[in-house]
């Protein structure tokens, strides 16, 4: 029998499933679909099929004067960007990187290739010391065998070719990019762009894809930062008072973090958090099986400044290195 919390949190991933999922779909359909994208050929925008030009083409052909082109500047580009900065603004405020765990399509590739490469080489990644424990934290005998590059790489690449396919097609019209494509006649620019793009992103997907989402990201470092102004966000709280019950835990919730970072830690150490709530998971998994609430849990406002102000205390040196 699963412990009612437990079944929550896995209400939550599914439900994050389905978001990331969705908004990886319109990210690669939004430029095919007219709905958004920056057309080099017209020099301007396309919103939803139609021509973002803020206004400036009635100017340039006389039908207003300058007055009027400076109140469609506002109108139509400085009030929607500072609408949208606003909103993500609050939202890093209460919730940190909400948009990484939950939408960023870049994160979703991350999360996927992760349980890649624990298939391949029994660890997240290229860079971590420890492999996965025999068991994961749903009971399950872990397998993996170094075999499975052979499908692996293959599928780190198409994501590649993808990703630079998907970046090409917001700056030029990707019914001619496919068109060219398919009939061998990409252009120089197109090749290039494709062909490096490609292979940055082959190196970064099997290198280093979480250590871009820690430090080179500026829409998650700006989330970051944000977040650690506000000492009440929403943040991921470790119940030290029971720290004993990790003692014969291999530490699922590290291995479970997509970022590689250490969920019991404090809030300036779990800096890059994107609230998937895969540590939750794993801990809540883990604890289900002995009918008791994870030691891991979401809390906000008074609850946050435990996280956020001060150090463990007992057990502080075990949880950190623990692994």
């Amino acid at each position: 029998m699963q412990y009612p919390a437990f079944l929550k949190i896995k209400q939550q991933q599914k439900l994050r499933l389905w978001l990331r999922s969705a908004f990886f779909l319109l990210f690669i359909f939004a430029p095919i679909l007219d709905i958004f994208r920056l057309d080099l050929n017209l020099g301007h925008f396309i919103f939803f099929g139609h021509n973002w030009t803020l206004g400036l083409t009635a100017f340039q052909t006389g039908e207003i004067d300058e007055t009027h082109a400076v109140i469609n500047i506002i109108l139509y580009g400085f009030l929607p960007l500072l609408l949208i900065f606003v909103i993500f603004f609050m939202v890093s405020w209460y919730y940190g990187r909400l948009y990484c765990g939950w939408l960023c399509p870049h994160f979703s590739v991350v999360e996927m290739i992760n349980r890649l490469m624990q298939k391949t080489i029994g660890k997240a990644s290229l860079w971590d010391r420890e492999y996965m424990p025999v068991y994961d934290f749903y009971g399950k005998k872990n397998h993996y065998n170094k075999r499975n590059w052979l499908i692996t790489l293959p599928i780190i690449l198409s994501f590649a070719f993808l990703w630079a396919f998907s970046l090409l097609s917001y700056l030029l019209p990707p019914r001619e990019i496919i068109h060219n494509l398919f009939t061998g006649n990409l252009t120089t620019f197109q090749f290039y762009f494709l062909t490096v793009g490609t292979l940055v992103f082959f190196i970064e997907f099997t290198f280093a894809r979480h250590l871009f989402c820690r430090f080179a990201c500026a829409v998650g470092l700006f989330q970051s930062l944000v977040w650690m102004a506000n000492k009440t966000a929403l943040v991921i709280r470790f119940q030290r008072e029971r720290v004993t019950e990790c003692v014969d835990c291999p530490s699922y919730c590290n291995d479970a973090c997509p970022m590689r970072l250490k969920p019991r830690a404090t809030k300036r150490v779990m800096f890059t958090c994107t609230q998937c709530g895969q540590c939750i998971l794993a801990c809540n998994a883990r604890e289900s099986q002995r009918q008791q609430p994870g030691l891991l849990h979401w809390v906000q406002n008074e609850d946050a400044l435990d996280v956020s102000d001060r150090d463990f205390k007992q057990g502080k040196h075990f949880i950190i290195n623990k692994k």
